[in-house]
């Protein structure tokens, strides 16, 4: 047992097994979105309000099903088995898109594979996030200062996977013509698969509590509550509160506020998940007040994701279309891009890390929701510069590609200081009963902000293809433009065309008021997250008192 608890990186040898097992699950993620919204737009046809909304509803779920994986991983399968499922599930989930994209000709056969793989990575994603996040707060014990600087390192796994697959991922599957999608699709697979034998294989010999027991290997309700009771979890008070809430919040939103189906299931699960655990019967005061904390936490980065997370949908946009990307005498696929982000935090990481451990080691280390403020208002940085790059940019015109690079890096630095950190507070802050499952609340933050990402994205201003796509069809830019303004008058032929063809006949509009560039665009991102940033700095010494020293 000595030899296993060796460490590595000046941490349990666990942390590197569950460091790789990640970067190959982040690998198949974000290797599939890398090229998710290209292949919709280049294979199947779909407009870009379209993709966004499949993007925004797909990447929501995604983070909505870690309620189930952590409730199933806490009362019944444990950690381990939850991760072994849900990377197979999700390897079965990219083959079915690698036939969805090998059919793309035929689009209703293509569509139905496309939403059957979409099925099994949501729910194999369920089962994986939470629990293999959940897991590393377990190899430390109680008030060991290395856990921020261990969920930094684990970021970095993250993240590797997260460089490598759009380079990859797209190489095979972004090259223009619209048959090589599936290679990309594939690949993904195959990452996947390797992930899951990885840990498979391992878990036993390096996933282990510093006393030597196993981590993740039995359910996490048969760990005792911090006044010595044993809970079962959700109890079936709870259970019922929550299915209640959870029908006449879908009526609410589904049939009253006219949300779609899935927001609607994204929105009420979320408010109903976190009331059945804060009324838990066996909750202690300060375990109470910890995860109002939590809470508090997540409403807050739902800001900062529905924000970063254009780069899968509206910033992939701006550098298909608006973004000079010829170098060398080459043009780079727009997938490339989304590199840029992850190869960042695997050089900045280290240094972040460094960092929070010198501060800490001098007693001036700032406490978790002040970094996250400080995450929020950098993203906003990030979206101040973008802005300024595209002003006053005109239809024809390109902006040099490093002005999405340098938001790339900026944004890259304000993720460091809030996810990160974010999953490490949860470890800190969660009972162990609740571990897993408050994991899973943490991703509904992700899940509410995913889908209102792609609801934002959809008001990306109607750019060049939306033009060429009216010129193919008999519609000149200058009438285009006069139909969008609102001062030329359609002909029922140019209406049937414009509806048939999915061609915007309007600017999109936020709070009224019509987004005509891409200037206003980036500006809405710009007071979303800085604001928010602002207001959680605020609330963070008030809250700091509610940690009961877990900060």
């Amino acid at each position: 047992m000595q030899q296993q608890n060796k460490e590595i990186w000046g941490h349990p040898r666990g942390l590197a097994l569950l460091f790789f097992t990640e970067m190959w699950e982040r690998f198949s993620y974000y290797g599939m979105r890398a090229i998710f919204t290209l292949y919709m737009m280049k294979a199947l046809l779909f407009s870009k309000e379209t993709a966004s909304s499949i993007y925004g509803s797909y990447t929501g779920l995604v983070y909505l099903t870690p309620l189930i994986g952590g409730y199933v991983a806490d009362r019944y399968w444990g950690n381990r088995k939850s991760i072994v499922a849900g990377g197979m599930l999700m390897a079965i989930g990219q083959f079915l898109m690698f036939g969805s994209a090998s059919m793309y000709q035929n689009v209703d056969v293509a569509s139905s594979l496309l939403w059957t793989g979409l099925v099994f990575l949501i729910v194999g994603n369920g089962f994986f996030k939470p629990n293999i996040s959940s897991m590393i707060g377990q190899m430390y014990t109680e008030g060991d200062k290395r856990r921020d600087a261990a969920y930094t390192i684990f970021y970095m796994g993250i993240n590797l996977g997260a460089f490598i697959a759009p380079l990859v991922c797209g190489f095979v599957g972004d090259t223009g013509n619209p048959a090589d999608f599936k290679w990309g699709f594939l690949s993904a697979g195959i990452g996947m698969i390797l992930g899951t034998i990885l840990f498979q294989t391992q878990k036993d010999r390096y996933v282990i509590a510093p006393d030597g027991s196993p981590i993740g290997a039995q359910p996490n309700t048969s760990i005792k509550s911090d006044d010595g009771n044993e809970s079962a979890g959700l109890g079936a008070k709870q259970l019922l509160l929550g299915g209640g809430m959870l029908v006449g919040l879908f009526f609410l939103f589904f049939s009253v506020l006219g949300f779609d189906w899935i927001g609607g299931l994204i929105y009420s699960a979320t408010i109903s998940m976190m009331t059945m655990i804060i009324t838990d019967g066996s909750l202690t005061k300060i375990e109470r007040d910890r995860i109002l904390v939590v809470y508090v936490s997540a409403f807050f980065v739902i800001f900062f994701w529905a924000a970063f997370e254009q780069a899968g949908a509206s910033l992939t946009f701006f550098a298909e279309e608006q973004t000079n990307r010829s170098l060398f005498g080459m043009i780079i696929p727009a997938s490339y891009f989304q590199s840029v982000n992850a190869v960042a935090v695997v050089l900045l990481a280290p240094l972040t890390a460094a960092i929070w451990v010198a501060l800490a080691k001098r007693k001036s280390e700032p406490n978790s929701l002040v970094k996250q403020a400080l995450g929020l208002v950098i993203l906003a940085l990030g979206y101040a510069v973008i802005a300024i790059g595209v002003k006053g940019l005109g239809l024809d015109s390109k902006v040099s590609m490093f002005w999405l690079i340098a938001l790339y890096v900026i944004h890259t630095i304000g993720e460091l200081c809030l996810s990160p950190i974010g999953l490490s507070l949860v470890s800190k802050l969660a009972p162990m009963r609740f571990v897993s499952l408050l994991f899973g609340v943490w991703f509904l933050a992700n899940s509410v902000a995913n889908k209102a990402a792609g609801q934002l994205s959809g008001l990306y201003p109607p750019a060049g293809s939306e033009y060429k796509k009216a010129m193919d069809n008999g519609i000149d830019a200058t009438t285009y433009r006069g139909i969008l303004e609102g001062t030329v008058q359609m002909t029922p032929e140019q209406a049937q065309i414009t509806e048939a063809k999915e061609i915007p006949t309007q600017y999109p509009k936020f709070l009224g008021s019509p987004i005509k560039d891409l200037y206003q665009f980036f500006i809405i991102f710009l007071g979303m997250s800085g604001v928010a940033g602002l207001i959680l700095f605020g609330l963070s010494f008030p809250l700091r008192k509610m940690m009961h020293g877990a900060d």
